[in-house]
């Protein structure tokens, strides 16, 4: 990465699972080795439990975790209230889902209308409002939606909103 970035440290240097195949101590001694040699300045961890976390932090500083959450996919709501305790960022894989709360007429497709915003933005409001350690990176592949994506940290979801929003996936979760 360092080659290819022509750099000679990296800001944050994400381990993006932990490889079953390898001891996770001797994974995460390698980071360790990385931020002493100052390759890079900090680290995170990817697709990690808890425990996990708390394992790494015996050997590293934590800075960031990146797990699936969104609006309807909340498995790892244990991790992120762990990162929002210690004060470790959470960034948050495919973030925009919203699944079948986003159908026309669904509590997603109201609030969005009622805010003058798309679905994802809606998605994307929630999420940001869930945490303040929370940084979304959505992927996209045009201007219009990189455009879209920054002006969703616009919209202030009430906190009516946000709890019907939550009622909602968590009723959709629940029948599935």
């Amino acid at each position: 990465s360092l080659r290819r970035l022509k750099v000679e440290q990296l800001d944050l240097w994400q381990l993006h699972r932990i490889d079953p195949k390898v001891p996770q101590d001797e994974q995460f001694d390698v980071i360790a080795d990385f931020l002493k040699e100052g390759l890079i300045a900090r680290a995170g961890l990817s697709q990690v439990s808890v425990q996990q976390i708390e394992a790494a932090r015996k050997v590293f500083p934590v800075t960031t975790v990146q797990n699936r959450y969104n609006l309807t996919d909340r498995a790892d709501e244990a991790v992120l209230d762990y990162c929002d305790r210690e004060g470790i960022g959470f960034i948050p894989w495919f973030p925009l889902a919203s699944g079948d709360l986003a159908k026309p007429g669904g509590i997603v497709d109201t609030i969005a209308k009622s805010h003058g915003a798309s679905s994802g933005q809606v998605a994307l409001a929630w999420v940001l409002k869930r945490s303040p350690n929370m940084l979304p990176i959505p992927g996209t592949s045009q201007v219009s939606h990189l455009e879209e994506n920054v002006a969703a940290a616009e919209i202030e979801l009430s906190d009516d909103e946000f709890q019907q929003l939550d009622k909602a996936a968590n009723s959709l979760s629940a029948a599935s």
